[in-house]
């Protein structure tokens, strides 16, 4: 009765009577497969090529798909209609002088699956498990009947092989079937009726071996076998991979102790944790670096049981051959033997390193993420002997690395969306500031010019004296406008980078007596505190912008006069730093600074009473002047004060002029 086949088992068969007739010592046999389609011909073809060579009667049937044609080459192919009944049958028969067997089957469909929809590809996953309905024997008289129905078939498509296909009957004793008569679209029997049963056949066509062909169909079962288990065992790497890439992923989108949702050393602690487990590794670390870092330090490690630690140790990197190894080829290093690996025994850095830590078998591989360099993971053996890592295991690494890589930048990603949002929030601060600063300095001015530009319009007999005041108070607040829109204008162009800078090498003390003589003057109406300087003659020249400088001390003495009484004191000093740099203080005993002011007082529109309830005039943007033009010539400015009505000292660094 027919029996239930499943594709693989079919390949099997047909390999192992293929292998048999190659094997065996008759000569000339006749052989004639048919295949649903052209593709699965195609898989095959090489196979009928070799069995050619050893009779000139081999007949190959398959529905065209691309350029499969009747044709007489090295055997003959015949084309058949796609239609044709045969589209769905397997059919291998062998016919020789000392034996005939035979393969015939048709294609069980499953109605869930249409395995020739247009809309799947023409290889599919499932092909394996396609199932066929037939039988397979060694029994004579069957073979022959098949051998008759699918020539008589042949003949159909190619007439012109009648001469040849008689030759092959008159060999075998073949004739043309008597009951049946084939029609195009009538498919195959897969049981002939009436067919006596082996037991019945006594022809004497038996005496030969069969281990051949049992030793090839067993190998054959065998291989697909063992094509199954690795499979599996490629399922279950696969399966612990990616187990452990989600666990690593999953502890990673936890966040660290800190609250933060993504933190870099969060991020490598988590991995070399579940690696070092994972790989029950000796050691397993991982550091962040670039790619002309001279050495890093390393903060998470997993440790084995006596494997000396590395935590914060200085690890090597610029003289490190293995490292420059990774960063110039952007891929995994691995050192089998270190007793015996010419790159670690030609380096004495590597060496010491070997030494020290006990490493017999290294694995590096880098932290990457579209090519840019992040960092790496490294894997130590400390045992007598080499070790050995699993392709699969590396596989492991490389993808937990790449992990590490795409978490990193989501973390640096993370951080520059925080900055941006502290830059808007500033940005935001500044619109309020601007349009505080706006309210107040610009309309105080103005009415006070309009009032006595009015006055002095309507009213022509104003007395002479008085006349000049409301002139003099309309230019100074008209200057005072001036300032305003110059310092925006300043600080629009530091920013922008529009400054044009004129260096030269020139006496700090020149620049001192300057920015006194320009506070003196516009102060010529007001008593200013007592201001005194120290600044030795025998000092070096400095290399700046001498208007800028003069610039940044005016601005931090007219600061340090705003908020200093006139029974005060105002004091400049400078001295050499020992770093190729001036240092110079302008000290006051004012209003003084609280201590976490000290850095804000150098923001844009920064005033420490308020915007809108300032004892003192000012735009606020003075001191950002200021820091702009000293990070202009490459210097600092910083600010101390002892708190509240203790004084400041603001100090800023300018260059030496190198001789």
């Amino acid at each position: 009765p027919p029996q239930i086949y499943f594709k693989a088992s079919l390949t099997a068969l047909s390999h192992a009577m293929e292998d048999q007739l190659l094997a065996a010592s008759s000569e000339q046999p006749l052989l004639i497969a048919s295949f649903q389609r052209e593709r699965f011909y195609r898989q095959e073809a090489h196979r009928y090529r070799r069995i050619a060579q050893r009779t000139d009667q081999v007949y190959v049937l398959a529905a065209p798909e691309t350029d499969f044609t009747n044709a007489s080459d090295a055997y003959e192919t015949v084309a058949f209609e796609p239609d044709d009944a045969l589209s769905q049958e397997w059919h291998l028969v062998v016919i020789a002088q000392e034996y005939a067997t035979c393969l015939v089957c048709r294609e069980r469909q499953n109605p869930a699956i249409d395995l020739y929809s247009a809309n799947l590809p023409a290889t599919l996953d499932m092909d394996p498990a396609r199932q066929f309905e037939g039988f397979w024997t060694w029994d004579r008289y069957v073979s022959c009947t098949a051998a008759e129905l699918l020539l008589e078939r042949i003949l159909v498509y190619r007439p012109e092989l009648e001469p040849k296909i008689e030759q092959a009957r008159n060999r075998f004793g073949l004739s043309r079937p008597q009951k049946w008569k084939p029609r195009r679209n009538r498919p195959l029997p897969t049981q002939p009726a009436n067919l006596p049963n082996a037991g019945e056949q006594q022809l004497g066509f038996y005496n030969i071996d069969p281990d051949p062909f049992v030793q090839r169909l067993v190998t054959y079962l065998q291989a697909g076998q063992y094509k199954l288990l690795k499979a599996y065992g490629a399922i279950a790497v696969q399966e612990r991979k990616e187990r452990l890439v989600n666990s690593i992923t999953a502890a990673i989108r936890r966040g660290s102790h800190t609250g933060s949702p993504l933190h870099p050393q969060e991020i490598f602690k988590v991995a070399v944790q579940e690696l070092g487990q994972a790989l029950f590794v000796c050691r397993c670390l991982s550091y962040r670096a670039q790619e002309r870092d001279v050495a890093a330090t390393i903060s998470h490690e997993f440790l084995g049981t006596n494997v000396p630690s590395l935590a914060e140790q200085t690890w090597p990197l610029q003289n490190n051959p293995l490292f420059q190894e990774v960063v110039q080829h952007r891929e995994r290093v691995y050192v089998a033997d270190t007793q015996t690996d010419s790159r670690v025994t030609s380096s004495t850095t590597l060496q010491e390193l070997v030494r020290r830590f006990a490493i017999r078998s290294w694995l590096m591989v880098p932290v990457l993420y579209q090519g840019r360099f992040l960092g790496m993971v490294e894997l130590h053996h400390c045992g007598s002997t080499g070790h050995q890592w699993q392709e699969d295991e590396v596989a492991m690494v490389e993808a937990i690395a790449t992990q590490v890589g795409a978490a990193l930048i989501q973390a640096e990603a993370y951080a520059n969306l925080e900055d941006l949002n502290q830059q808007l929030e500033a940005l935001d601060r500044t619109r309020s500031n601007l349009i505080a600063i706006t309210g107040h300095e610009l309309r105080t001015p103005l009415s006070t010019i309009q009032v006595c530009l009015e006055s002095l319009a309507t009213e022509p007999d104003m007395p002479l004296e008085l006349r000049q005041i409301m002139l003099s108070t309309a230019l100074e607040d008209s200057e005072r406008l001036r300032k305003l829109v110059q310092d925006f204008l300043t600080l629009s162009n530091f920013e922008s980078g529009r400054v044009e800078w004129h260096v030269e090498s020139l006496p700090l003390e020149e620049c001192v007596d300057l920015a006194l003589s320009r506070i003196r003057i516009r102060a010529s109406t007001t008593a200013l505190p007592q201001i005194t300087t120290q600044v030795p003659k025998h000092l070096p020249l400095v290399r700046a912008d001498g208007d800028w400088l003069v610039e940044v001390l005016s601005k931090l003495l007219d600061n340090a006069c705003k908020f200093t009484a006139t029974q005060g004191e105002i004091t400049i000093k400078a001295h050499s730093n020992g770093t190729q740099m001036l240092e110079v203080t302008v000290q006051d005993t004012g209003r003084g600074i609280e201590p976490n002011r000290l850095e804000v007082v150098f923001d844009r529109f920064y005033q420490e009473e308020g915007a809108l309830r300032r004892s003192q005039g000012g735009t606020g943007l003075g001191l950002a002047i200021c820091r702009q033009i000293v990070n202009g010539w490459g210097g600092q400015i910083w600010a101390e004060s002892a708190g509240k009505d203790q004084g400041s000292k603001f100090h800023f660094t300018v260059p030496i002029a190198l001789e």
